[in-house]
């Protein structure tokens, strides 16, 4: 709290002044008096207060989040990130709990804390504001809204759209179902990282487990690769990754199976199948503290599969997306995958999420995205 984090617990309080409702506005003070900041309140929340601001001066009305979203719009554009983007990424623009991608001409919002929730008439105001969008939706189908006593829901904040809407990103074309989608409707934390590819692809076979709707497999077949195959357990995920290569021209390159990629890596490692390049990108295997060392097991075994399958010299490229598991820890089981596939890995690259996921210092939960390209020898 005193070092920049915009959350307080319930045990790091003392005495209150005062009534306030959940959701409302609190002023926070420290033991000896000083201003600490302004926040909204949840009791039923174990994070009890999120500060929204450390100036005392200023108000929070619907002027602050119009301000706020611009001027999270301002650092977007500066750094590049106009056409898709996230446009506030929670407590990283000062904004806590409340995501909002921009897909072109539209826009889709996550609400995730009661406090946040009680502005959203004033958010919404905002977008139209300053972007007279095409369409705004909102996402908060998510599980965290039920430890703030909120319900599960999805639905228009604009006039209807039609959800399914086609966007572009280097250079390719690929299609997001904005309403049911995972998350947002599509993953753009990922789109540097994707660039990342193109010279390790050209002229290979490419393998892409975990692969949603083919998004780096595009990108594979489009910087040169001979073949790719992308494999995922939704059978309506690898329907969108194929209309996704057929919208780019790449569906004789690109094929795409709807089966269990842990199961068949296992498989097609004993049954001798090589490649070039594999490429891990799997959902977050943990969502709580309990179940880290599940998930790094999780890790270390699809991490392990995928060395065996790679031919010595290609290339595996694997992420972890849960801000649970820490870079040195990932490392780590990378190393440890690498020692039981007696295998030498090599980095290319290793980088994070895009840079309109901005990472704040003061708070490690904003460094989430773990990205790490190794030859393998």
């Amino acid at each position: 709290m005193v070092n920049g984090h915009p959350w307080i617990f319930g045990n790091e309080l003392g005495d209150s002044e005062g009534n306030a409702e959940p959701g409302d506005i609190v002023e926070v003070y420290s033991y000896n008096g000083s201003f600490v900041g302004k926040g909204y309140i949840n009791p039923a929340s174990q994070i009890r207060i999120r500060l929204l601001t450390r100036n005392k001066n200023e108000a929070i009305d619907d002027q602050f989040f119009h301000k706020r979203i611009l001027e999270a719009w301002e650092y977007r554009k500066h750094i590049g990130y106009v056409e898709n983007c996230r446009l506030i990424f929670g407590e990283a623009d000062q904004l806590p709990a409340l995501i909002i991608d921009k897909f072109n001409d539209y826009f889709v919002i996550q609400t995730l804390a009661l406090g946040i929730e009680k502005w959203k008439g004033a958010i919404v105001a905002a977008l139209e504001k300053i972007f007279s969008p095409k369409g705004i939706y909102e996402r908060n189908d998510v599980p965290v809204r039920t430890l703030e006593g909120m319900p599960q829901i999805k639905g228009f904040l604009s006039e209807p759209f039609d959800t399914n809407i086609v966007l572009n990103e280097n250079g390719l074309r690929f299609h997001v179902d904005i309403e049911n989608g995972q998350k947002t409707g599509y993953f753009l934390d990922q789109q540097d990282n994707r660039r990342a590819i193109q010279h390790i692809v050209n002229g290979g076979d490419v393998l892409e487990a975990f692969c949603y709707t083919g998004t780096f497999s595009l990108h594979a077949a489009k910087y040169g690769a001979k073949s790719v195959l992308g494999l995922d357990i939704s059978e309506q995920a690898v329907a969108t990754a194929r209309r996704n290569a057929v919208l780019n021209g790449y569906e004789d390159i690109c094929k795409f199976q709807a089966v269990n990629a842990f199961d068949v890596l296992k498989l097609w490692v004993t049954e001798g199948k090589r490649y070039d390049t594999v490429i891990l990108d799997p959902p977050a295997f943990t969502k709580s503290r309990e179940n880290i060392q599940k998930a790094l097991t999780g890790y270390k075994e699809i991490n392990l599969r995928g060395m065996k399958l790679i031919k010595p010299g290609g290339f595996l490229v694997t992420a972890s997306c849960t801000n649970l598991v820490t870079p040195e820890m990932f490392l780590d089981v990378i190393d440890a995958a690498a020692k039981d596939a007696k295998r030498i890995l090599r980095q290319v690259e290793w980088r994070t999420q895009a840079s309109d996921h901005p990472i704040i210092r003061s708070i490690p939960s904003t460094q989430y995205l773990k990205f790490l390209i190794v030859q393998v020898m």
